[in-house]
């Protein structure tokens, strides 16, 4: 009798050999990306001019929330069936103050590759700020989580509020355009609270919110926007937390672990944690591929088939935010 269980879906990450994203300025110029205990803070790394992304196919081994991700076919590095493992993360400043995270990882035959979790370019000056060993136990496909942590407080039917980890599937939930949903799923991760993965707070009040609001951060928030002075010159906006950061009222929170908890609903809706909108898990291959490995494997195997599209919205980065004034956004004056 075989085996009719289909194997989990591959996704597809984009990767650059080490030697193609060398340090260009500082105590190790000329030496490739490479481990967390060769790396030297302040070091200036480029992409070479002439490097291009290779493709790394990877699928979830099949032993649950612990094992590590296997080589698929369709790869360009590698076999199928080979691992790769993940050795540092980084943190890079962008000459416009954008902060760059990428990974590094190996393959055993095949060396190191870095593999961007934001958009490297060529010729750009990427400041090293932080680098983390051996990404402190974190997998790879830990690499984005889209998630309210754990205490947030999100508004169910009839208006009152109640603690994320208190909801489960069926438990109905306020949305802003359908109104009353039932929860089909509660996703929940431990990570600790390190880099890309330190969830960004936004200090009660901000934006409206009405306590303390902690989120992954690349968990989007949606702003609606009135008068005739708009970011980006529309009235709806999805804003991913991390650029909302100014380390005044919005931070990033370091340290220990953090409890990660996301909403799956039907579809891809805008619930109000903390009294203000936020989305909720955008359920489809490209969301899954990058959430860790548990909850991911959990997701398709609840909801085979379920492919969510985005909510409307113009999704505004941070130089747009910056050119504009994020603190238009806020509901009071800056601090002196």
């Amino acid at each position: 009798m075989t085996d009719a269980t289909p194997a989990p879906p591959a996704h597809a990450a984009h990767v650059y050999p080490a030697a193609q994203f060398r340090v260009a300025g500082g105590a190790n110029q000329g030496d490739p990306a490479g481990a967390a205990e060769d790396c030297v803070l302040g070091d200036v790394y480029h992409l070479d001019a002439a490097a291009r992304p290779l493709r790394l196919m990877l699928r979830p081994d099949g032993h649950g929330a612990g094992g590590r991700p296997v080589i698929a076919p369709g790869t360009q590095i590698g076999r199928p069936g080979q691992r790769v493992v993940l050795r540092a993360l980084y943190t890079f400043v962008a000459p416009d103050g954008d902060r760059i995270e990428a990974a590094l990882v190996r393959h055993a035959l095949e060396g190191d590759f870095v593999l961007p979790l934001s958009p490297l370019a060529p010729r750009i000056d990427y400041t090293l700020v932080a680098v983390t060993p051996e990404a402190a136990g974190v997998r790879l496909t830990d690499i984005v989580c889209v998630a309210f942590a754990a205490g947030t407080m999100i508004t169910v039917a009839g208006g009152a509020q109640r603690p994320i980890e208190s909801l489960a599937p069926g438990d109905l939930v306020l949305t802003r355009d359908n109104g009353e949903q039932p929860v089909r799923h509660v996703a929940r991760a431990t990570l600790r609270a390190v880099g890309a993965f330190a969830p960004v707070v936004i200090a009660a009040g901000t934006l409206g919110n009405l306590g303390d609001l902690a989120v992954s951060p690349h968990h989007r928030l949606f702003v609606y926007q009135r008068g005739p002075r708009r970011v980006a010159g529309v009235a709806e906006i999805l804003i991913q937390a991390r650029h909302l950061v100014d380390d005044d009222y919005i931070r990033r929170r370091e340290g220990g672990f953090v409890d990660y908890l996301s909403l799956v609903f039907d579809r891809h809706e805008i619930v109000f944690a903390e009294g203000i909108a936020c989305e909720s898990l955008l359920v489809n291959e490209a969301t899954l591929a990058v959430l860790p490995d548990g909850m991911a494997e959990e997701l398709r195997a609840r909801f085979p088939g379920l492919r969510q599209r985005q909510h409307f919205g113009t999704e505004v980065g941070r130089i747009a935010l910056e050119d504009f004034g994020r603190e238009s956004l806020y509901r009071f004056p800056r601090r002196p």
